[in-house]
């Protein structure tokens, strides 16, 4: 019930009016709501001299949002500092993140104004969105494939334009799957990156992401055991994870410089990579396997999927139980580069995870679902900081042999894997 039409009850009855269940937002909490501060709130220590002794100094306020100030207790130091490493901006960061994305998904820098305007309640200016583009396009390297998306999209929407359907350059379909996932799919990028030599294999991939909005069976989802509750444990023998530098942390670290809340970094981060990454294609892909995908793997292709036949552990379970009709799954972001499709996890604190069974559980879904062989799938963690991946053929396939793996550096240094079922992290040598 709005301000006006309590006064009207009010004045009618002479009786004081009931609160509203839904509280009444004014304009002034409005902006005040508009400058709280846009910027993780958590720090290290000190960009300028590496203390962690330090306190908050306050709010720097301006027009469209506050920045929290932070001032260095060391007494060599004493300098004022932010939790952000963009300088200058007077738009909250996620007007910014967005302005970018919005170009890159095919708008131009004089109609996306408009579209911030109606969403986050800010309208910079187009030479404003532009200069921001600029600056950040060597990040964004989407930006080199864009024009030809956009050719591949326009004769797309005139051929759907026949039969009355409409043609995005993400298709992006909301799964009701016991919570509610957002899937992304950006064809167009798909395409491109299928015209690559090495990329030639994989048009079944694309018709699997083509069918998912349509022909995915959904209703085996809420009903199905999510694999990131499976227990049980893969036998870690003749496999090795490498944590090494990736693109993929430094996008992340450029997104969530500005994202307050833990909850909608994941989310963040999805949206930018799928709209400026060059070589995301989709996110939230769902994938699932049942008892007799997992009975082939083993009786035919004499994979070790399973610690004991027929039977595995989930969480909350004392026990084990019978291995159940289907597994279900989302995986984070899947990635085509250079002749390998990617499934790639967000995991914030990722040097303390080890998804080892989660991610081979989707490679082994996302193989059965598309028909590609294992071998042409890699395993990936990652956050603002670690990037940690591996192959799942490795984990699932076991050779007779007992010399141990060795791993060579580019620098020229040697390293050995003992040959037991101990999970071995190889980082790249500095």
């Amino acid at each position: 019930m709005s301000k006006r039409k309590i006064i009207l009850k009010t004045k009618a009855k002479q009786k004081p009016a009931a609160r509203s269940s839904a509280p009444t937002i004014t304009k002034k909490q409005s902006a005040l709501k508009s400058t709280e501060p846009q910027e993780r709130t958590a720090i290290e220590c000190c960009p300028h001299c590496s203390s962690r002794d330090f306190v908050k100094r306050g709010l720097r306020k301006n027009k469209h949002q506050s920045v929290q100030l932070y001032k260095c207790q060391n007494p060599e130091c004493y300098r004022t500092f932010t939790a952000r490493t963009i300088k200058g901006k007077q738009f909250p960061w996620l007007v910014v993140l967005d302005a970018i994305s919005y170009h890159n998904l095919g708008y131009s820098f004089a109609s996306i104004p408009k579209i911030l305007k109606a969403k986050r309640g800010v309208a910079p200016t187009p030479e404003t969105v532009a200069k921001w583009y600029e600056q950040y396009k060597p990040l964004c390297r989407f930006e080199r494939l864009r024009p030809y998306a956009i050719k591949i999209l326009r004769v797309w929407k005139e051929h759907a334009a026949k039969f009355g359907n409409q043609v995005d350059m993400v298709e992006t379909v909301t799964l009701a799957h016991k919570q509610l996932y957002r899937f992304r799919y950006h064809r167009p990028k798909l395409a491109l990156a299928l015209e690559e030599y090495k990329n030639r294999n994989f048009t079944s991939l694309m018709e699997y992401l083509d069918t998912i909005s349509t022909e995915v069976p959904h209703r085996d989802f809420p009903n199905g055991e999510r694999m990131s509750e499976v227990r049980s444990k893969f036998d870690k023998s003749n496999m090795i994870v490498k944590g090494k530098e990736n693109f993929a942390t430094k996008l992340t670290t450029f997104v969530i410089q500005g994202v307050v809340e833990n909850k909608q970094r994941h989310e963040e981060v999805q949206r930018f990579f799928i709209a400026n990454d060059s070589v995301t294609v989709a996110t939230e892909v769902p994938v699932s396997i049942r008892k007799e995908d997992v009975a082939h793997l083993e009786a035919v292709l004499k994979f070790k999927v399973l610690e004991e036949a027929g039977f595995i552990h989930l969480k909350n379970r004392k026990r084990k139980v019978p291995f159940p009709d289907v597994l279900t799954g989302h995986i984070d972001i899947v990635q085509v580069r250079n002749g390998i499709v990617h499934i790639l996890d967000y995991k914030p604190n990722a040097a303390k995870e080890k998804p080892i069974e989660q991610l081979t559980w989707y490679a082994l879904s996302l193989s059965r679902l598309t028909g590609l062989r294992l071998f042409e799938f890699k395993c990936a963690w990652f956050d603002e900081k670690d990037y940690f991946e591996f192959y799942p053929l490795h984990v699932v396939k076991k050779l007779d042999r007992k010399r141990r793996k060795r791993v060579r550096y580019k620098d020229g240094t040697d390293e050995f894997i003992p040959n037991d079922d101990e999970l071995k992290i190889v980082k790249k040598h500095e």
